[in-house]
This record gives structure tokens, C-alpha cells and sequence, in this order.
């Protein structure tokens, strides 16, 4: 019931669809042009697509991208408090709790979009410029694309917390790009790494971890990140947090 009336409202949405094909389009062309990525002299060429290590560079390419998927579920929240439809729901009989249910269903939805995006872009790259790959080294490091999937999850979660919050899109979409461009970076420079790698924004960035870090921090020192297996449970708990908190927002007058 509650899936059904999202679609009705998500489907005929122009918006929806322009920035789903945006993401895909962007991340898709992003990929097909860094095979002429040249590093020190030397062009990297189509041993970027090689399994198994194209899922690693994939979903961290992949994650400057969540930011499309967290500005369109904002708008999307932000315009039931605009034309009043979580009013007009809650007259219908629906619960608060249902209607973060709703909401909470279409961000799973926008994960699972963009886990098979990347996960047929990867293939598609993989199998048509890589390397020959080796025996099961396709599905090798296939747990990064699972990371990836949690990280988009937990963007969408805090994008739905700042338009729970602010319940108007520009400022919302300001809220969030601001929080991750400047308000946290901020807040982590005058901490110790002790303490930073907990800050939701970098913990979700350790699911996706810049490939080639074990060798930046042999020559630069430790970056401080946890490993995106430690990451992975608190990551979790900020989703389920984010929501809560998105919940108790709500409770406010519609």
C-alpha cells in the first residue's frame, strides 16, 4: 500500500527521472574517459578496468556521485511539506510512522538503482576493456560494490534527516552540501584521528576507501580512516539513527 502510493507519486515525476539517468550517464562517462588517465608519465589505459580491482576504483568513483541521489530525495520530501501531502495523508489515516516508512522504501529503492548501475557498469568495462580476467576474479572483490551500497544508503539517510529538518529543498541542498564540504571537514581539523573517523561524513567515505591506500599511507603516514569492515557496523547504526531522528522530527506540526 505504502510502495504503491510512493510509485503513483515518484513515477510521472520529470525530476526523478532526469537525475536518475544523470547519475547513471555521469558515472557511466566518468568511467569510459579515465582509461586515458596518465600518472606520472605513464597512461594507465584499460588495466584500470581489470577485475578484481575495478570494484574497488569503481565504488569510489561511484561515491561522488551519491550526492545526485541525496539531492533528489530531498526534493522529494521536501515537496510533501510544500504541497501539504503529508498533511493531507495523515487526515487519510496514516501513521508519522508510515509516511517515514515511504520515505525509507524510496531511499532503499535509490540504493538498489544505483548498487546496479554500478554493478552493470562495472561488468560492461570490465568485460569489454579489461584484461582477460583470471578464473573468479570477476566476483572476487565484489564486497566493495556491498559497501558501496551501504554508503549510499547512509548519504540518503542523512539527506532525509536535513530535509525532515529544514522541510524546504534550497535549503536543505544547501544544508547537505555544506555539511560535507565545509561544516564537518571543520569540526574534524581541530580534532585528534582518535576521534574523527567517527564523524558520519568520513566514516561513510571509509566504506570506499581511495584505491591504492595502503601505499598513500606508507608515504604519507596513516590517514586515520577506519578499515571499511570496522566502519561498516556504525555505519548501520547512523542509518537506523538518521531515521529515528527523521521520526521524531516529524512528530512536529505537518
Amino acid at each position: 500500500m505504502l510502495l504503491h502510493a510512493e510509485l503513483r507519486k515518484l513515477l510521472p515525476y520529470r525530476t526523478v527521472w532526469i537525475l536518475l539517468v544523470l547519475y547513471a550517464v555521469l558515472l557511466a562517462g566518468f568511467v569510459g574517459m579515465s582509461g586515458g588517465t596518465v600518472i606520472n608519465g605513464k597512461p594507465m589505459g584499460n588495466s584500470l578496468y581489470a577485475f578484481p580491482g575495478v570494484w574497488s576504483r569503481l565504488t569510489y568513483v561511484a561515491s561522488y556521485f551519491n550526492l545526485l541521489l541525496g539531492i533528489l530525495l530531498i526534493i522529494l520530501i521536501a515537496d510533501e511539506f510544500q504541497f501539504r501531502t503529508f498533511r493531507q495523508q495523515v487526515l487519510d489515516g496514516l501513521s508519522r510512522a508510515d509516511l517515514i516508512q515511504g520515505k525509507l522504501g524510496i531511499a532503499v529503492g535509490l540504493t538498489t538503482y544505483a548498487t546496479l548501475v554500478v554493478l552493470g557498469i562495472g561488468l560492461f568495462f570490465g568485460l569489454t576493456r579489461g584484461p582477460e580476467a583470471a578464473p573468479g576474479a570477476v566476483t572476487a572483490e565484489l564486497g566493495a560494490v556491498g559497501l558501496y551500497a551501504v554508503q549510499a544508503l547512509g548519504y540518503l539517510s542523512l539527506a532525509a534527516l536535513l530535509a525532515f529538518a529544514l522541510r524546504k529543498s534550497g535549503l536543505a541542498i544547501l544544508a547537505f552540501l555544506l555539511y560535507g564540504w565545509v561544516a564537518e571537514p571543520l569540526v574534524r581539523s581541530q580534532l585528534p584521528d582518535s576521534l574523527d573517523r567517527y564523524f558520519p561524513g568520513k566514516l561513510l567515505s571509509a566504506l570506499t576507501p581511495t584505491p591504492g591506500q595502503e601505499l598513500l599511507d606508507t608515504v604519507a603516514g596513516p590517514s586515520g580512516a577506519l578499515l571499511p569492515t570496522q566502519a561498516l557496523p556504525i555505519a548501520l547504526a547512523y542509518v537506523a539513527l538518521f531515521w529515528l531522528l527523521s521520526y521524531l522530527l516529524l512528530r512536529r506540526d505537518l
